[in-house]
């Protein structure tokens, strides 16, 4: 039997291993377990970790492993696997470069045959082994696209990247490894936020970190997590053509359908997710088409009777006020519970920047490595001076991150940037300004003239009545009524 205090150790090297690394129990498992100061990071903590359960195993030779109970020889066999996965991390990182560079063309994996002998040496039959090397590839990738492509401090990012890490293991990583890991297709997820909030970026990270199994034969995984990942905004297509670009069509299916045409159902594989950008935009027809994919897993092309499976996972995402497209009908209740198995919000700019006063500064720093790579620190602090100087601490930032990486370019352009004028204050010439300085203008006036300047910014009575307060019939009646009252 192990002793108390290794089984005691195992057991919480074990709690770790399956813990959200998002999230506060993580973070004080390792540091625990490591006895590692408050000041050390996370790869520190997990650094002194692993040199301690190094330690314990080479105390825990093969055959002693053998003699031990089944209780126990599962915590030591998780203990080896731990050890193996943060080995072999590195290595992985360099894959998903790899990968990223080849596009969809599998990456050879040269590491691959070495790993699969020491996931054996765990104890591991070798059917499993393929499985959990497949599933210690989709952790890295997960952790990967989390944690590089949505940075910030701020409470409401640390939640939601905590959330997108459930959202692809669920809450139980060890009911994951044993059965959910072949039946996410089944949980769909919804995604919500302003406009330039990075929803696309949040669906890439969750579709790009799909199980793929590994090939032994041909030393690659059997697809590449970029050709995985379909993504689609269904806004930029007229209502005509949104069924192709979803189902396909067949040839001579409507005028000018000269040729089959294969549509983003058909080309997602069994293995990939399908991201609906603008869901809220679509027709009721569509979304009575788009629920029978949910429900029965089939769909048809345009002009065809035949139906095609899919077995890929679905993400959506909409911008406009959910509640209000439900309400007046423009959404379906059911078309929502067949999406909402996981709704995440992606949280506005304004909010992070009130929640952390060095949000700021972190996204100024990614977004500058992004566009020149290792951006010399007298650039760094002349674009956040710049901004600093030119917005003020107040700015709310209504295009969000996306905004704010256009706000990059143009201070590198032309060493400013004076942020989007507020909508109220864009009239024709000034006239609003000048009709309140006459005395010329009626309270109904001014908000009629604002809601049709929302309105031209935004494009929907929902979206104007979310920002102003006011019902969608009120917007509406400001928006198409002739006078200014």
């Amino acid at each position: 039997m192990l002793s108390p205090a290794d089984r005691e150790f195992l057991t919480r090297v074990r709690d770790a291993a399956f813990a959200n690394p998002f999230g506060h129990e993580r973070e004080q498992l390792d540091r625990a377990l490591a006895r590692a100061p408050k000041t050390a990071t996370r790869a520190e903590s997990i650094d002194r970790l692993l040199v301690l359960v190094r330690e314990r195993l080479r105390d825990l030779r093969t055959a002693e492993r053998r003699r031990l109970s089944d209780a126990d020889r599962t915590l030591v066999e998780q203990a080896v696997l731990f050890d193996v996965f943060h080995r072999y991390a590195p290595a992985f990182d360099g894959l998903i470069q790899d990968q990223l560079a080849r596009g969809n063309r599998p990456a050879p994996v040269p590491f691959g045959a070495e790993a699969l002998r020491a996931i054996a040496a765990a104890g591991v039959d070798e059917a499993e082994c393929r499985r959990t090397f497949a599933i210690f590839y989709q952790l890295r990738r997960a952790f990967y696209f989390i944690d590089h492509t949505l940075p910030g401090d701020s409470a409401s990012m640390r939640q939601l990247r905590e959330r997108l890490w459930t959202n692809v293991f669920t809450c139980d990583m060890q009911l994951y490894a044993r059965s959910l890991w072949q039946r996410m297709e089944d949980f769909s997820t919804f995604l919500l936020g302003e406009t330039g909030t990075g929803k696309g970026t949040a669906a890439a990270a969750i579709g790009r970190s799909g199980w793929i199994p590994y090939e032994e034969r041909s030393a690659t995984f059997a697809e590449s997590f970029v050709g995985s990942f379909l993504s689609i905004n269904l806004s930029q297509f007229p209502e005509a053509l949104i069924e192709s670009e979803l189902f396909g069509h067949k040839k001579g299916a409507f005028t000018g359908a000269v040729e089959a045409h294969e549509g983003a159902f058909a080309r997602c594989s069994s293995h990939g997710s399908i991201f609906l950008d603008e869901i809220g935009e679509v027709a009721v027809p569509v979304q009575i088409k788009l629920l029978r994919v949910l429900q029965e897993r089939v769909f048809s092309p345009v002009g065809g009777h035949e139906t095609s499976r899919f077995a890929g996972r679905v993400i959506a995402a909409t911008n406009r006020p959910l509640a209000e497209l439900r309400a007046g009908g423009s959404f379906r209740d059911d078309f929502y519970y067949r999406l909402c198995s996981d709704v995440i919000e992606v949280p506005p700019l304004r909010r992070r920047l009130r929640e952390d006063e060095t949000e700021l500064d972190v996204l100024l720093g990614f977004i500058l490595r992004r566009i020149l790579g290792e951006a010399p620190a007298e650039t760094r602090a002349l674009v956040r001076a710049a901004v600093h100087t030119s917005l003020g601490p107040d700015y709310a930032w209504p295009g969000n991150v996306r905004e704010l990486e256009q706000c990059v370019r143009r201070v590198l352009l032309t060493g400013r940037y004076d942020g989007d004028a507020p909508v109220e204050a864009r009239g024709a010439g000034g006239d609003e300004i000048l009709l309140v300085a006459a005395g010329a203008a009626t309270a109904r006036g001014l908000v009629a003239r604002y809601c049709r300047a929302l309105h031209a910014r935004y494009g929907t009575y929902e979206e104007v009545a979310r920002r102003t307060g006011l019902d969608r019939r009120t917007v509406k009646a400001h928006v198409t009524e002739t006078s200014d009252g």
